[in-house]
């Protein structure tokens, strides 16, 4: 079951009250550039092996042509 507006509000107070207003923003700023870092992680993984492939079927069909 999914988590309803309530529970997310008690969620945000409980994080407020843990970490406090002012290291909210320096927390939630790094978050985001750890979430960044893996989307181009990602991009990246996905490019390689695209190449990869690539590289492997221009092998195949030159040893097809031989």
């Amino acid at each position: 079951m999914g988590m309803s507006f309530s529970h997310l509000l008690l969620l945000l107070v409980i994080v407020l009250i843990v970490f406090g207003a002012g290291k909210l923003p320096h927390i939630m700023g790094d978050l985001a550039k750890g979430v960044r870092a893996f989307k181009d992680g990602l991009k990246e993984s996905q490019a390689e092996d695209a190449n990869q492939k690539a590289l492997l079927n221009d092998d195949s069909n030159t040893k097809d042509a031989a």
